[in-house]
């Protein structure tokens, strides 16, 4: 039997897994449904991947290093004054 009519493909959206258990043909319909409502980042993957995707989405993930805030510029000069010559 190909291992695309057995049930173990899931479809993997930005929202998370959509569904899973389904053969490839199945998926395949889903991500052109689920295309058509304007969902993005689909994928069809193994479910043996998608346990693994889920576990790694359920912990919190660390917060992104904060950027360096720029330095303010520099305070500008006022132009020097020509110095009055006393005659």
């Amino acid at each position: 039997m190909s291992e695309l009519r057995e049930q173990r493909w899931s479809v993997v959206s930005e929202r998370g897994c959509e569904a899973s258990g389904v053969t490839y043909e199945d998926a395949a319909g889903l991500v052109g449904r689920l295309r058509a409502e304007r969902v993005h980042g689909l994928c069809i993957i193994s479910d043996e991947a998608a346990r693994r995707y889920n576990s790694n989405n359920n912990h919190p993930t660390p917060p992104a290093p904060q950027a360096t805030p720029p330095a303010p510029p520099a305070k500008k000069r006022a132009p020097r004054r020509k110095s009055a010559k006393l005659s």
